[in-house]
């Protein structure tokens, strides 16, 4: 008699089975949707210099665009450098990123005629944390002339015409033209102006004001616009403060008196204008003003601009506290890492953006045309 055996396989092996089938991608969907989600890294979409480029101004800068956005704090004279010649000697600068743009900005002019070479490393990252997918070089020569000069880039920060971190308070009455913020503090910070909320809660409105106020504790999306706001006007800030210099320790600090030709200028105390200074440029051109110490305008005095100059391509980078005297009239953006305080009846054509507190009494502050 023949026996005939017939192989079972009991439920728990064939559950088994079926889950390591399942593990080892049996039917490939699985491999094939995460092949399909992976994003693709970063690459730079164009840079400035062009490579090979030659006669660059030797008052420029170096810059990338990315194809998109990237993580700012991976973008630092660690991954974006700039050499200099066949020794590939460093080049000291400044790295600044905002629009999928990083700007390296030497601390001082190039040297004439000279090869430089920009180099992004792969440590520069988007947003998602992905790397650069390659590393990207490029080279190009110098000239021996100079350009000119170039805004500081005030992002959202420009939407304003005083934004301060901690607050702004006026002695009535003044009259500001302009939108008004302060961010992180709340909307107990802004004093003296009579604030009425706007039934949103969004902003609100104050008769000192042609424009509307703003607070980090107001309806959303304002907490998270003065979050961008301020974050811009710190890399504003730190943008004006690298560019390379064309002037150094005019007038041992004090410019009393004085008309001065467009151009960046460096001082490694603070700044006095004890009388008039005139600011003498067409409507294009540009000052920059890096001020290591406070900037002290006395009262009844005046920046003065003529030849069609701009407040809004004028920019003093204040390290310490920004003080303007009584009755003084100011132009320009300062850009200041402490405090702005405006004596009675003192008045700007500009913007006070101020990382502490921002003080006026009886002012008036008008924000520069576009």
């Amino acid at each position: 008699m023949t026996m005939h055996t017939k192989s079972v396989l009991n439920p728990g092996a064939a559950f088994l089975l079926m889950l390591s089938f399942t593990a080892c991608g049996g039917s490939g969907s699985s491999g094939e949707a995460s092949n399909k989600s992976a994003a693709p890294p970063p690459t730079v979409m164009s840079n400035t210099p062009l490579s090979g480029a030659a006669g660059t101004a030797t008052n420029g800068s170096a810059s990338a665009t990315f194809s998109e956005a990237m993580n700012p704090t991976t973008l630092t004279a660690l991954t974006f450098t700039l050499t200099a010649g066949p020794a590939a000697t460093p080049v000291q600068g400044t790295v600044i990123y905002a629009n999928s743009k990083a700007v390296f900005w030497p601390a001082a002019h190039l040297a004439n005629n000279t090869s430089f070479t920009a180099t992004i490393t792969t440590g520069a990252k988007s947003t998602t944390g992905i790397a650069l997918a390659a590393k990207h070089a490029w080279t190009f020569t110098t000239g021996s002339a100079m350009t000119a000069g170039v805004p500081v880039d005030l992002g959202t920060a420009g939407d304003f015409a005083i934004l301060s971190k901690s607050g702004i308070s006026t002695v009535p009455t003044s009259a500001i033209t302009g939108n008004i913020a302060v961010s992180p503090a709340a909307a107990t910070y802004i004093t003296g102006f009579s604030l009425i909320a706007d039934s949103t809660n969004v902003f609100s409105t104050s008769t000192q004001v042609t424009g509307k106020v703003y607070a980090a504790d107001y309806a959303s999306p304002t907490p998270a616009n003065l979050t961008t706001a301020v974050g811009d006007m710190q890399t504003a800030f730190t943008d004006a403060a690298g560019r390379a210099p064309d002037v150094t320790e005019l007038g041992a600090g004090n410019i009393g008196g004085l008309t001065l030709a467009p151009g960046v200028y460096k001082w490694s105390s603070g700044l006095l204008i004890p009388t008039s200074v005139t600011l003498a440029g067409s409507a294009t051109d540009v000052w920059i003003f890096e001020i290591a110490q406070d900037l002290t305008m006395s009262g009844a005095t005046s920046i003065v601009l003529t030849g069609g100059a701009l407040p809004k391509n004028i920019f003093w980078q204040v390290s310490g506290k920004v003080d303007i005297g009584t009755t003084a009239h100011f132009e320009g953006v300062v850009l200041t890492q402490t405090a702005v305080t405006l004596q009675t009846g003192a008045s700007v054509n500009g913007r006070l953006l101020a990382q502490t507190a921002v003080s006026i009494d009886a002012s008036t502050i008008v924000q520069p045309a576009p």
